[in-house]
């Protein structure tokens, strides 16, 4: 194991110095810093390009501005960071990129994840209900999505999105917010064919689920109606309740199946913690309000916590696997935490929503903050997520599709191995079967593929950051190269190249945690 860390180090540092060197003579000779003073027609042209070129040591060989950006460069390993400036700001590059990559990490983040997890999840269904009409559906919707360039996602995201929801929300002649009958109509329907199409069976077992799934569709959007909830959402104790405990069920059947009495008792303990802990938990973040501590290291902190609590219940509960209860319910405190924090998060809406700088348009289209808004902790994480939700949801669109492809395909592969049908003629379940043994070896491709389109995001998606006016890595590089700007340029390429070859190490210890036939000291 050393040598195989000894030896990956040793070859990524030589792919990023290779990498730069090649890089920094590229951007020196497609760069000109002296092209608006050629045609300058200032009587001392001559004089400010003198001084331009002494400034940026244009005579000097590029192997040597190259050595003092490295050991400019190398002094990062230390703590003494110099990647140069910006000459025409004289704003040092560390500034520049410290702002850049927080606005990047903070744009991909949540899209990349959901995209991941939903990709996998659809990608799975489909190819578990080959040839079906769910099947062919995701296959024509993932190509249609592919092949969306991403500047017309993001336009359309903004009108309907944004311009149309935000008239939405605003109501007609003062009144509140509601969903016509046709809408409510056609998303049902849409639910039913949706589940009874994803969801195997014969004709009268999908008939059921689609009735099911409507008319659930149906009542939990004239409930919406009828309680006001565009106007002033939030999730409240009953709908908490009734979704912790399907969520415990969830997890149960994806987890040990629900013959594992002992992983479901753990799950539901978790679900009914949860509700019982609703009402306190509001005066928990209101006392840490008053107290000054509330923020995002005290939310991290609750949800490290409940996730050891559960796993203590799954302990306590115990059966002939404690690891599976405490799995379980770890798993069922995921969504419970996620649905507490959500429902207090969506009861500061209202004051968020008739902010004098939101002036009742609470999805942003441009920026990643209102300018000048006041708040607390919930009205300013709000502000973050209605400002990522078109990014977001424009990223989703488009990462999407070749998430569930790559999925779908693998898992056909695997589910025509013969350890497959090996462990079906032992008359193990279907789901033991393909959780237990199909679904981690479809991980497998991913495992390549999905630290690369992290890397590759988190260098910047320049449409997507233009077309919504943030400014992250991608648009640093662009408006880098496009100033004429070499430092920046560098800094954005060191970092890029760092991360791809970390991607690749990461790859490898993917394959080798999934597949065991796989050693990394090999």
């Amino acid at each position: 194991m050393v040598v195989f860390f000894v030896k990956r180090l040793l070859m990524s540092l030589l792919v990023v110095l290779v990498s730069t060197l090649i890089m920094y003579v590229l951007v020196d000779l497609s760069i000109d810093p002296l092209a608006d003073l050629r045609t300058s027609t200032a009587p001392n042209k001559a004089q400010q390009i003198a001084n331009r070129t002494a400034e940026l040591r244009l005579d000097d060989p590029v192997i040597l501005r190259y050595l003092d950006w490295l050991r400019g460069a190398s002094g990062c390993l230390y703590g003494s960071c110099d990647l140069g400036e910006n000459w025409k700001t004289n704003q040092l590059v560390t500034s520049l990129l410290s702002g850049a990559v927080t606005t990047t990490i903070q744009l991909v983040s949540v899209a990349t994840v959901l995209a991941i997890v939903l990709g996998v999840l659809v990608g799975i269904v489909s190819a578990l209900r080959q040839y079906s009409g769910f099947d062919y559906s995701i296959t024509f919707l993932s190509f249609l999505l592919y092949s969306l360039p991403v500047f017309w996602v993001a336009v359309l995201a903004k009108v309907y999105l944004a311009i149309d929801l935000n008239n939405f929300l605003a109501g007609e002649d003062g009144q509140a917010a509601q969903l016509s009958w046709t809408f409510i109509v056609v998303v049902a329907l849409l639910a039913g064919l949706i589940v009874s199409s994803a969801v195997a069976g014969d004709a009268r077992t999908r008939l059921r689920n689609a009735a099911v799934a409507a008319v659930a569709t149906v009542a939990l959007l004239v409930f919406l109606n009828l309680t006001g909830w565009f106007e002033r959402p939030q999730i409240g104790i009953v709908l908490i309740a009734l979704s912790a405990v399907g969520w415990a069920f969830v997890m149960t059947i994806l987890s040990t199946g629900l013959r594992n009495k002992k992983a479901l008792y753990s799950a539901l303990s978790v679900a009914a913690l949860g509700v019982v802990l609703w009402y306190p938990m509001l005066f928990v973040w209101f006392y840490a309000r008053d107290a000054g501590i509330l923020g995002w290291p005290l939310v991290i902190g609750l949800f490290l916590v409940a996730l050891a609590l559960s796993a203590g219940i799954g302990w306590a509960w115990g059966g002939p696997d404690r690891g599976q209860s405490m799995r379980t319910a770890a798993l069922t405190a995921v969504p419970v935490s996620m649905m507490l924090f959500t429902d207090r998060l969506l009861q500061s809406w209202a004051s968020y929503n008739d902010n004098q700088a939101i002036k009742g348009r609470p999805i942003a289209t441009i920026g990643r903050a209102t300018p000048n808004l006041v708040g607390d902790f919930w009205i300013q994480t709000l502000d973050v997520l209605t400002h990522l939700a078109l990014p977001t949801a424009t990223l989703i669109l488009i990462s999407f599709a070749s998430y569930t492809r790559y999925s779908r395909a693998s898992m056909l592969e695997v589910m025509n191995a013969d350890y497959i049908r090996t462990a079906r003629s032992k008359g193990l379940t279907e789901r033991t079967v393909v959780m237990r043994h199909a679904f981690r070896n479809a991980l497998l491709p991913l495992a390549s593929i999905v630290p690369i389109d992290i890397i590759t995001l988190l260098g910047g998606a320049v449409i997507t950051e233009t077309v919504f006016g943030w400014f992250g890595m991608g648009r640093l590089f662009v408006d880098s190269l496009s100033g004429q700007q070499q430092d920046p340029v560098m800094a954005y390429i060191l970092i890029v190249g760092i991360l791809a070859v970390l991607a690749n190490f990461v790859a490898d210890l993917v394959y080798a945690v999934l597949d065991p036939r796989i050693r990394v000291a090999a």
